[in-house]
């Protein structure tokens, strides 16, 4: 340039700039051979993508406890029946009938959901507790249930009732077996480490003993009684007893997970203790098997007040974004670790 023409204004047009050659963007090159490449930091991490499964009726609580209580009845009723007499006899199996059959279901009840999420040696565990608590409550409620029993006999047969196809006395027999639904909740809630769980369990199977006794009797009268009775009236009494917790149990839950994704999608995880554990390990709270991405003991939440804080031990991701330290959970939250996703909820509160 000119050293005259520097006091010149230089002028460049649209059309000056129109014609010059579009750019083309900078290539994204490869690191050389033996160099890391630690990526872009602007680069967001975020978990893959998990599709929502859908889930099976074999994972819903209702399901697998009113199947507990049914096979647990079933089994009690088998070991009995052979020594029982019809006609008010008193052999053995008339002494063990209801107090086995109660053990066996508070033992299906205590192993149902370890069962469901695959842990043997929980199942074994909580099933060998529930054993020695069943027989000993067994009895004891048993007695109890007799002495309700006669005692709500006694007041409608004062009231004129002279025949069982009354059906204030199948009543008397549905409040009377009560104490056997208390049985199997008590026991499922000792098994769960939860006061709250044993109420809802205590609830749960009151509401299906009482049913199971008041349709007893009728059964009876349409297989006319014997050992045909007795099978479907007790089959019945354990799968009303168990269905009838699992649906209290989830209608009145306060805060749980479901299971979106993974070997377990479609199934909840209710919430009790103040601290619940999640890992690969059968002794956490929530066991998660066939995933070789999940450690020992993986995560912990942990019930602090009204709030729910996550701790991670290994890689968790909420809402896309990774856990460092601990979170504070909010309902809705979507929580993934390795190849399971959980969707966290709390019951809305007016």
């Amino acid at each position: 340039m000119n050293p005259d023409d520097r006091s010149k204004t230089v002028r460049v047009t649209l059309e000056d700039l129109g014609a010059l050659p579009a750019s083309e963007p900078a290539a994204v090159l490869p690191a050389p051979t033996g160099q890391k490449s630690y990526g872009n930091i602007n680069a967001a991490t975020e978990a893959p993508l998990l599709q929502h499964e859908k889930g099976s009726i074999l994972l819903q609580g209702w399901f697998y406890l009113g199947v507990a209580g049914l096979l647990g009845a079933l089994a009690g009723w088998a070991i009995a029946e052979p020594g029982f007499v019809d006609d008010g006899g008193m052999r053995w199996g008339n002494v063990w009938m209801l107090p086995s059959m109660i053990t066996l279901m508070c033992v299906g009840f205590a192993m149902a959901e370890s069962l469901v999420e695959r842990s043997a040696k929980k199942a074994l565990l909580r099933g060998s507790l529930a054993l020695l608590l069943g027989i000993a409550l067994g009895f004891g409620f048993d007695f109890g249930a007799n002495v309700i029993y006669r005692i709500g006999l006694s007041v409608v047969f004062q009231m004129g009732v002279r025949s069982h196809h009354n059906r204030s006395v199948w009543v008397v027999r549905g409040l009377a077996w009560i104490v056997f639904g208390a049985a199997g909740g008590v026991v499922y809630g000792i098994i769960g480490q939860s006061s709250k769980k044993t109420a809802y369990g205590v609830l749960g199977g009151a509401i299906g003993a009482c049913l199971g006794g008041v349709i007893f009797d009728p059964i009876s009268f349409v297989t006319h009684g014997g050992a045909t009775s007795r099978v479907v009236g007790f089959c019945l009494f354990g799968l009303t007893t168990g269905i009838a917790m699992g649906l209290v149990e989830s209608a009145l839950k306060d805060r749980w997970l479901y299971v979106t994704s993974g070997p377990l999608a479609g199934k909840q995880f209710i919430l009790y203790k103040p601290q619940t554990t999640l890992g690969s390990s059968q002794t956490c709270d929530i066991y998660l098997f066939k995933d070789s991405e999940i450690k020992a003991h993986h995560a912990t939440l942990l019930l602090k007040g009204s709030r729910l804080h996550l701790q991670n031990d290994g890689p968790v991701y909420v809402a896309g974004q990774p856990v460092r330290g601990t979170r504070v959970l909010e309902s809705g939250n979507v929580i993934q670790l390795g190849r399971y996703s959980f969707r966290y909820q709390e019951r809305q509160r007016k």
